[in-house]
């Protein structure tokens, strides 16, 4: 199964983040910024707020000299035992924070084997989950998680997957022409968020960007009341804005 793989900008921050991450590692001691920024050949304008995010997210500490030096999130993801429940761990702590920033229920999905599998949801009592009333794995055409997944796939990987699932109408807004929604998924923009305008469950707006790392298939989402329609777009585009740190930490 191919994937069409293309880089959208939080891709290339999480790769111009590691590039920080490797000249921070290197040096045991502490690095300033200067010295980062001409070992990466990045401008201040695009290395400040890389560093930013990598001490919010705990990759980098800053000593009371104002030099970097790596920070327990890395150690943590670095160590070979317990690296899976590090990852879990840091994952959530990331989503925490897109739900807080983006005001909705936040979701990262992945492909694996053939089938949808949804591996971690941040919500709370005023950003409350989706009601999974029909299992995602059986709902690509409908979510804008499935939409988004299939997305990354080849044309025989979506067929292959309609093949092994019906597409059921879940609610009038439903898409369940096979070669309409193989056209509208062969015309989507990789950099454009999918969104699912109440096509999975009535009172429900949804919205999902990519994330690829090598050969994993995922995507992050978010799901909103569809009082709070309004405010899709503009939810959808600062979490794709704000992916960076997901991708950064799937790469380590």
């Amino acid at each position: 199964m191919a994937l069409k793989h293309e880089p959208t900008a939080p891709y290339h921050s999480a790769q111009d983040a590691l590039r920080v991450l490797e000249t921070v590692a290197r040096h045991s001691a502490g690095v300033t910024d200067a010295e980062i920024a001409r070992q990466t050949r990045l401008g201040t304008d695009r290395l400040a707020p890389l560093l930013r995010m990598l001490r919010r997210e705990g990759y980098v500490e800053q000593a009371a000299d104002g030099s970097y030096v790596t920070g327990t999130a890395l150690s943590r993801l670095g160590a070979t035992y317990g690296h899976d429940q590090a990852l879990r761990a840091q994952l959530q702590q990331t989503l925490d924070r897109l739900r807080d920033s983006v005001g909705a229920a936040v979701y990262m999905s992945r492909y694996v084997d053939g089938e949808i599998h949804v591996t971690q949801c941040a919500d709370s009592l005023t950003t409350p989950a989706v009601n999974e009333w029909v299992d995602f794995r059986s709902a690509a055409h409908a979510s804008a998680i499935g939409k988004s997944l299939l997305g990354q796939l080849d044309h025989n990987g979506r067929r292959d997957h309609l093949a092994r699932h019906k597409l059921a109408r879940l609610t009038s807004r439903t898409i369940t022409n096979e070669r309409l929604l193989l056209s509208r998924l062969a015309s989507q923009a990789p950099t454009v968020p999918v969104l699912d305008l109440q096509e999975y469950a009535v009172g429900t707006v949804c919205a999902a960007v990519p994330i690829t790392a090598g050969s994993t298939v995922g995507c992050l989402a978010l799901s909103l009341p569809v009082r709070h329609a309004h405010r899709l777009r503009q939810a959808a585009d600062r979490l794709n804005r704000s992916a960076a740190p997901v991708l950064l930490s799937l790469a380590i």
